[in-house]
């Protein structure tokens, strides 16, 4: 305790720009709370508002929908904010106002959450935080890098990791529950959107897949969405940009981000790091959009790592964490005379936020050792010396032994010695329904994606066309076998690997599935089916083009029904390599670490094809078995050999011919049946279907295992705990 007062002592004396607690309460909204009468002057931390507080009791009418707030005198020891631009009037003691909401009330009481291997000295990441968020309001949870906060967001809205486990006790509207489908909306940090989609199509196809009814009503929730976070001006402008068209900063795709949930109507409303890579004019306009979005009654809880003082005026609460341990819960301006009542007073020209975490941040003591030589020379730096550790141990001490800590207290039993309305699920969209949306969207990306589809389809039909012209003039001579056969045995293996320029595509769609399944509005069967079915017309597309330029200048028969069971072959060999690609990105979701597999796979199953070495002369272990048997290269070239010299002759001499067959035993292996190349038809058609089932466990336990998706984990927890 010498320590932690010695300490203390030198930090206060060597603060000496900060006005003393008695002498000057911050203010909380700097610049837009203001005194009656003066609207036009903005508040300095000298210039506090003067105005009699007033404590908030929340109670939940039985069978309704709103809420009343009875007003009680205050406690001395904290300062209250109002919620809005403006002081309210104070009111009568004893009056009650309902209104109506759109949230819903949710506190946690004693909630620890361990992660084995999270950290090197401790499992457990959030140790015994205590708080709560009422409708109409923004809590936000601070704290410094690895401190828990985007911890404690995902165990309140029930999306820990399966690795994960929590105690303690979530209650929503004063109900141990777990949120259902729709109740409640979460933003991750970094949330992949559509660049190809305009803002309003974006959210019209979210709400297609979320919510279900008719289409008139998905149009008006877009439109309240849009409208909810200030888009109007964007909503026909395309998110990702385009070559004519320019695309959203990193604000507006936020605010889309958060809008897409919007969709929904959650009551409650989770954000981790709203303000994650804004710079302060699109981080004051997130916030205040936030602001205007809790004015509607709409609980928001957000993490954030600092913020400025125009924005930092904007809180209601604050959850300041350190290391897993709450530091202190309350009120905006109640933290500013908290770390006031333990001797670290805020600086008037230093914004709250940073205050905050430089008196919590261990990392701080690194930039001290550092700066020391520098200190020696050019005077003391009185903001940053002070030993950390200390000071979070006297923040800790004096928050439990304060009246915030045992206001919180009484205000998680308010709220949870009473249990309000029920919060129900807004019901889901049919898979077939989700089906449909997928495909018609995923068509719709291909359409205005020509980096990644059109321009693909155009370097197949320029490859076509180079080897074909390689390859033109043959004749249909015995001469011309071999020669032939390397022509089909190039356009199979060259076209085939020329499908990595679709690795970049195939990536996106695998991070919009992940982002989309995290929030229950998509699974690994729908988004399967939706994207072949979208990719079927494309694929058929390149395979009838590329084999019309290739078929006619190489000279191989001239008969339609050739034709077409060459163009089908060639289709249901990009329908594999398509399946291959999904596998190689869902695997190693990094283009590098994708494209670099993509190709050795194809490279090895080239190998052992049978053209650089006949098959039945391949060594047994590995490149025979099992390697040349799952090679589709394989299957692809005898079929299309097959379909070109089954039923033909060749004449040696005067009097002697030989079978199609016969003139390849030496260069190929292939079979003498007729219906042979239909069966090799229909085992590309196998390994088609087989690498989409491995896709589709792959989504389903490798990718979803790294994904938080809301599983029924607080009903569970709270049932064991009940018990």
């Amino acid at each position: 305790m010498e320590e932690i007062q010695s300490q203390s002592d030198h930090y206060r004396s060597s603060s000496s720009s900060a006005s003393s607690p008695v002498s000057r309460v911050p203010s909380s909204n700097f610049f837009y709370l203001r005194k009656p009468g003066s609207l036009r002057q903005p508040i300095s931390f000298e210039d506090s508002p003067d105005w009699e507080d007033t404590d908030i009791e929340v109670r939940v009418d039985e069978g309704g929908d709103s809420i009343n707030a009875a007003t009680t005198p205050a406690s001395p020891s904290l300062s209250k904010l109002n919620s809005g631009s403006l002081p309210s009037p104070p009111l009568p003691v004893g009056a009650v106002i309902t209104r109506k909401i759109a949230g819903a009330s949710i506190a946690w009481k004693d909630l620890t959450v361990t992660i084995k291997g999270k950290r090197k000295y401790s499992d457990k990441v959030v140790k015994s935080s205590n708080g709560y968020a009422l409708p109409g309001t923004m809590t936000v949870i601070m704290g410094p890098a690895k401190s828990g906060k985007s911890t404690l967001l995902r165990a309140l809205s029930g999306r820990l990791p399966d690795s994960a486990r929590m105690y303690g006790e979530v209650f929503v509207n004063g109900t141990k529950m777990c949120m259902p489908y729709g109740s409640y909306g979460f933003v991750d940090r970094e949330t992949t959107l559509i660049g190809t989609l305009t803002v309003r199509e974006y959210l019209y196809y979210s709400a297609l897949l979320q919510l279900p009814g008719f289409l008139c009503q998905k149009r008006s929730v877009v439109e309240d969405a849009i409208d909810s976070m200030s888009l109007g001006d964007y909503a026909n402008k395309l998110i990702g940009g385009h070559c004519y068209m320019k695309g959203l900063r990193s604000g507006e795709r936020r605010r889309v981000s958060i809008a897409r949930e919007l969709v929904m109507r959650p009551h409650i409303l989770f954000i981790d790091e709203p303000l994650y890579r804004l710079d302060s004019v699109s981080a004051l306009l997130m916030m205040v959009t936030l602001k205007k979005l809790a004015s509607t009654g709409c609980t928001l809880i957000f993490t954030i790592y600092q913020s400025s003082t125009e924005v930092f005026g904007l809180f209601d609460r604050i959850c300041l964490l350190s290391n897993g341990n709450t530091l202190f819960f309350g009120e905006t301006l109640a933290c500013l005379q908290h770390f006031s009542n333990a001797g670290f007073p805020c600086p008037i020209m230093q914004s709250p936020s940073d205050h905050f975490l430089r008196a919590i941040n261990t990392e701080f003591d690194r930039i001290i050792a550092m700066c020391k030589s520098w200190q020696d020379d050019h005077g003391d730096l009185s903001a940053v010396n002070m030993d950390t550790a200390v000071a979070i141990r006297t923040l800790e001490a004096t928050y439990k032994s304060s009246a915030d800590a045992v206001a919180l207290e009484t205000m998680i039993v308010k709220l949870t010695e009473k249990e309000g309305p029920s919060l129900k699920s807004k019901g889901m969209v049919g898979n077939l329904t989700r089906v449909a949306v997928l495909t018609w969207r995923s068509l719709l990306i291909m359409s205005r994606e020509w980096k990644y589809y059109w321009l693909r389809l155009i370097l197949y039909m320029l490859l076509a066309l180079c080897i074909g012209t390689v390859f033109s003039g043959l004749g249909h001579t015995l001469s011309s076998v071999v020669t032939r056969v390397a022509a089909i045995f190039v356009f199979v293996s060259f076209t085939s690997l020329l499908s990595i320029a679709g690795v970049p595509a195939q990536m996106k769609e695998i991070k919009i599935y992940a982002c989309e399944e995290s929030n229950q509005h998509s699974g690994a069967f729908i988004f399967l089916l939706g994207q072949l079915f979208a990719s079927i017309p494309f694929l058929f597309l390149i395979s009838i083009s590329s084999s019309l330029v290739f078929y006619f200048l190489v000279g191989l028969r001239d008969e339609f029904s050739m034709l077409m069971y060459f163009v089908l072959n060639f289709f249901t060999c990009l329908l594999v390599n398509e399946g291959l690609v999904l596998a190689v990105t869902s695997i190693w979701q990094d283009i590098f670490w994708s494209i670099l597999i993509f190709v050795s796979i194809q490279v090895i199953m080239m190998l052992s094809a049978g053209f650089l070495r006949i098959r039945s002369s391949l060594p047994g272990p590995v490149w025979m078995y099992p390697i040349s048997y799952i090679a589709f290269h394989t299957y692809s070239i005898q079929g299309l050999l097959e379909n070109e010299y089954i039923e033909t002759s060749f004449e040696v001499g005067q009097v002697r011919t030989i079978s199609g067959n016969q003139a390849l035993q030496n260069v190929y292996d292939i079979s003498a049946d007729s219906n042979s190349k239909w069966k090799k038809l229909l085992v590309l058609f196998l390994m088609a279907v087989a690498y989409r089932v491995l896709v589709f466990v792959l989504l389903k336990f490798y990718v979803r295992k790294n994904l938080f998706v809301p599983k029924l984990f607080l009903c569970n927890q709270n049932t064991r705990n009940s018990r």
